[in-house]
């Protein structure tokens, strides 16, 4: 309570990082960077990060997943402060990938598919801004990548019949800052096995057309077994999904 009351009064000290596990509960690797050379990371936000980060590390080639908060003005936030909205950051997951096995392409397509991103401020029974979609790039590629999916997968759902538009935010390279969120939000799911996830998947995929362009390594096939699905995102083993 009483860290609450220093938050609203607009207490400005430096608060030390919220202390994590060095290792993912369910990969075994280390979640800190410097990440291996070969490694590269990015940052989703769907929702509640409970579900978004169990959804991404399934995928063949996630080297670790945390979660975390970002896009707002508060350092190193806790859980109690981003939930009153005033920390102006997003729940999120950091997600570090092997280039080689999955394509940013394949990324992206778990993003857009793992919730509805036309909700503004708010994944289905969560109401607020700290479960606004995002992406949030650290390589100007990415962002790039990130942007033209964005233009693809709002025609894709047009074509749908979906009426809202998408409103995910994009950022690029250094504008906003990942913050790791307490241990205990870490791997929730495999730790817990508490199934909540309040995600409302669209049931639309990336056009097949766009994915082939950008080099997606998972096929139709692929997601129509793994993918998202209309109602559930987490109805899922938590191991990696095996290729």
């Amino acid at each position: 309570m009483n860290a609450l009351k220093n938050f609203f009064r607009g207490a400005t000290a430096e608060r030390a990082p919220l202390k994590h596990s060095a290792t993912h509960y369910v990969l075994k690797n280390p979640v800190d960077e410097p990440f291996p050379a070969h490694i590269s990371t990015v940052v989703v936000a769907t929702g509640c990060f409970w579900g978004t980060e169990k959804m991404f590390w399934r995928l063949p080639g996630v080297y670790a997943t945390s979660t975390g908060y970002i896009a707002g003005h508060t350092p190193n936030p806790t859980y109690e402060e981003v939930c009153t909205g005033r920390t102006g950051h997003t729940e999120c997951v950091r997600v570090a990938y092997d280039p080689s096995r999955v394509a940013f392409a394949d990324l992206l397509q778990m993003h857009w598919t793992c919730h509805d991103p036309t909700q503004g401020n708010r994944q289905g029974n969560d109401v607020g801004t700290q479960y606004r979609s995002g992406i949030y790039c650290t390589t100007d590629a990415q962002y790039e990548e990130a942007t033209s999916s964005k233009d693809a997968y709002q025609q894709a759902l047009t074509d749908a019949g979906w009426k809202r538009s998408i409103t995910t935010e994009i950022k690029k390279p250094g504008e906003a800052t990942f913050y790791f969120a307490e241990n205990s939000h870490q791997q929730y799911i495999a730790k817990t096995g508490n199934s909540y996830c309040s995600a409302q998947p669209t049931g639309v995929r990336l056009p097949r057309a766009w994915l082939a362009s950008r080099g997606a390594k998972f096929d139709d096939a692929f997601w129509l077994a793994h993918g998202p699905k209309p109602g559930c995102t987490i109805n899922v083993p938590d191991a990696p999904i095996a290729m």
